[in-house]
């Protein structure tokens, strides 16, 4: 449930809130910000509702201090974000990042020194995307903007509506998500367009800054409303449709079930979770079930070759086995009511941030606590970016920091 029992009246001042907006949904996109879908409608009910939660108690805060620290690496400064989410990404033997402000830069992995820095003169609302010697960053006001590996523009293109998420890049496509449920294919060439690809746009949604996956010469996209597709690459036919939660309830806040994170994949079957909903595995050929189980997760997941690992809401992880979908472990002692999608790294360990700036890294087996590092209290919600000597974050104040995994 979205809210508990015994809530009723701060459903009501959801509810409400939740109609205040749908009527001026129209005059908020004309300020640039969106639709009804970008104003964060499941945090406001989670602050909400937390009110009335247990807080994590002395012992737990105790426990979480004694942990041992993660090795840091480095760390980079940008501008701070309200209301994007930025991830780094490693790719040819360097870091890029990017900032609201329209900053894009190239960082030495190895020490974060500052190879070279572009003012886009752009309000940059979603990336770093990064292959094949191109770096895609997406602007508000729906632009997409390609760079190569000195910082040299390529090219500019614009979609419908604000590129939220990290644009990805494959066999000389660039596969682009826009806010108002559109999938674009884009010539990696010039940015011209491709296909389009329109999703379900229901009356309230989520804000999604999980984009698209592609692999393999498909690409992979959960939707508002529970939905899974696959599509072609090279020309985004519809290969196959499968719904990993259904609507449930009676108004439009209580049936808000969006994937709100990346799918993932592995050769024989691909894996999504819905908020307010389900997490479910399919066949990659022809999206038949395998099996699926009741979760909430606005942030991700994440699959090795044993279990899929997923962040779910109210600051558990959770891992299933990838097979049967049994409940293997639940990690609900992190300190944070909002984890950020996990990431694999070495020595069989688990890497994630929280809404409060810290780092966790667990164990694959179990989901215990190795070790912790803070970072400047920004929250950090996208998944951490591996690099070859660890893992690197990016939070909500703009620091940029990498973490050493030995």
């Amino acid at each position: 449930m979205l809210l508990r029992a015994g809530t009723s009246f701060l459903r009501y001042i959801v509810l409400f809130v939740a109609m205040v907006l749908l009527v001026g949904c129209a005059s908020i996109g004309d300020l640039g910000i969106g639709n009804i879908g970008d104003l964060g409608i499941s945090n406001l009910i989670d602050q909400l509702s937390d009110k009335d939660e247990n807080k994590v108690d002395e012992k737990e805060i105790t426990a979480l201090k004694a942990v041992p620290e993660i090795p840091l690496l480095w760390k980079h400064s940008l501008n701070k974000t309200k209301i994007a989410v930025f991830s780094p990404i490693y790719e040819n033997g360097a870091v890029y990042a990017a900032d609201a402000k329209g900053y894009l830069v190239r960082l030495d992995p190895a020490n974060g020194k500052e190879i070279w820095q572009v003012e886009t003169e752009h309000k940059l609302a979603g990336g770093v995307g990064a292959g094949h010697g191109t770096i895609l960053v997406g602007t508000f006001n729906g632009e997409v903007l390609a760079f190569d590996e000195m910082g040299h523009e390529r090219w500019k293109t614009r979609v419908t509506s604000e590129v939220l998420s990290q644009p990805q890049i494959d066999s000389d496509v660039v596969v682009v998500r826009s806010a108002d449920g559109r999938i674009f294919g884009l010539d990696a060439v010039d940015g011209s367009r491709k296909w389009v690809y329109q999703g379900p746009t229901p009356a309230l949604t989520m804000r999604n800054f999980a984009g698209a996956l592609v692999y393999r010469g498909a690409v992979f996209a959960g939707l508002a409303g529970g939905k899974l597709v696959a599509m072609n690459l090279l020309n985004g036919n519809v290969g196959w449709e499968a719904a990993v939660s259904q609507p449930r309830g009676v108004t439009e806040l209580e049936r808000m079930t969006d994937i709100a994170g990346l799918p993932v994949i592995d050769d024989q079957q691909v894996c999504a979770v819905a908020y307010h909903g389900r997490i479910g595995c399919f066949e990659i050929t022809d999206g038949n079930q395998i099996w699926a189980r009741d979760a909430s997760s606005n942030a991700g997941l994440t699959m090795d070759s044993n279990n899929v690992y997923v962040s779910e809401d109210r600051g558990a992880i959770v891992a299933y086995d990838k097979r049967s979908g049994a409940m293997m472990w639940k990690q609900a002692k992190l300190g944070s009511r909002k984890l950020s999608a996990p990431l694999l790294v070495r020595g069989e360990l688990l890497a994630l941030g929280d809404a409060e700036g810290n780092v966790s890294l667990l164990r694959r087996h179990d989901g215990s606590l190795v070790a912790r590092a803070a970072t400047d209290g920004g929250a950090i919600v996208s998944r951490p970016e591996y690099i070859s000597d660890g893992f690197v974050v990016q939070t909500s104040n703009g620091g940029i920091y990498a973490f050493a995994v030995q």
